[in-house]
């Protein structure tokens, strides 16, 4: 290329409103411009609490919408996110749907950590015991929430569901791992509601997050009603490589829901149904048969819903748009086939 030229401009969507930047230089650069849209603003302002003045938003409506339209090809990470952008009045043979992927960690096989590689603080790493240590105080069916806990993600109705299990079922323990302003919040509101099921552990080194995750028996994800299409929890895709049943308390459309259908790997509630969440979490945890079908689906969806595979399709992609090839649209979404169900590893602590 000449001096000055570039083949292709990638663009995302943190900070929000990247993809009209991106098109921006795409023009000066004379470069193709492909959007990875993980986050649809400013719509999803709202989902996050966010108010914008009336005048603000249709400028910013008006310019996103247009970098998307300019732009050669967009990559939505769900399809609820594909029909939202449809919606817009985005040109669906625009759009690829390539759902996001777990961390690199997370891959199998896993990664082999050379000693004295990853030096971390002791008082950093997930705490753990001795199996026998653990079993003075009985053994704890653990309800894990794994990552970022924002705006968008009503962490309230988990609590509700504590406070509904802690006295009948006090083997049930709720672990918060992450940082953060929420996460301080949420401790605060624990502590006003005498809540001793609940634990928060910092965000753990890359070498421990396998055992991190295996460490949950379920986890939960949860999101708002307002954010249907606008956004897409990339932590499903880490519950599912460590092969765990995942319970979504969100809407129905998300592409969350339709993975967990799809593949029979987890169950659904109302976004902000304390209760609903709470006799999910009991159906896991006195019935085998429910957990084991679930665990048989999420080893079955982390098998398709691979790093390999989302990014050969996001490379296909990229090359299809400096070579100026015309695609149809592209869903790379797979379906589960049955398999009979395999007992999982031990859990951490």
């Amino acid at each position: 290329r000449k001096a000055g030229h570039a083949d292709l401009v990638v663009s995302m969507t943190d900070p929000p409103m990247l993809a009209v930047l991106g098109a921006r230089i795409a023009k000066a650069k004379k470069a193709k411009h492909l959007h990875w849209c993980q986050d649809v603003y400013p719509q999803a302002f709202d989902a996050l609490g966010l108010r914008v003045p009336g005048f603000v938003r249709k400028r910013l409506e008006a310019a996103s919408l247009q970098s998307l339209k300019s732009a050669d090809r967009v990559i939505a990470i769900g399809r609820c996110m594909a029909k939202e952008l449809a919606a817009q009045g985005l040109d669906a043979k625009k759009i690829s749907v390539i759902p996001n992927w777990p961390d690199l960690e997370l891959a199998h096989p896993a990664p082999q950590i050379k000693e004295g590689k990853a030096k971390t603080k002791k008082a950093e790493e997930i705490p753990t015991k001795p199996y026998a240590e653990q079993l003075k105080n009985g053994p704890k069916f653990r309800v894990l929430y794994a990552g970022n806990v924002g705006m968008a993600h009503p962490a309230e109705t988990i609590l509700k569901a504590a406070s509904l299990l802690e006295e009948d079922h006090p083997e049930i323990e709720f672990v918060f791992v992450g940082d953060g302003r929420r996460i301080e919040n949420l401790a605060r509101e624990r502590d006003n509601m005498g809540l001793g099921n609940i634990r928060f552990i910092p965000y753990q080194p890359p070498h421990k997050l396998r055992e991190v995750m295996e460490s949950g028996d379920v986890h939960l994800i949860v999101l708002r009603e307002e954010a249907l299409g606008l956004m897409v929890p990339s932590k499903l895709y880490s519950a599912l490589a460590v092969g765990r049943p995942v319970i979504y308390a969100g809407p129905e459309g998300s592409e969350v829901a339709h993975i967990l259908k799809d593949f029979k790997a987890g169950s659904r509630t109302a976004p902000g149904d304390g209760k609903a969440l709470a006799d999910a979490i009991l159906e896991y945890r006195l019935n085998g048969d429910t957990w084991f079908a679930a665990h048989d689906g999420a080893m079955e969806a982390g098998k398709v819903l691979t790093p390999k595979e989302s990014m050969k399709a996001w490379i296909k992609r990229a090359l299809s748009v400096v070579q100026g090839k015309e695609e149809k649209p592209a869903v790379v979404v797979k379906t589960a086939t049955k398999k009979k169900a395999t007992k999982p590893k031990k859990k951490a602590a």
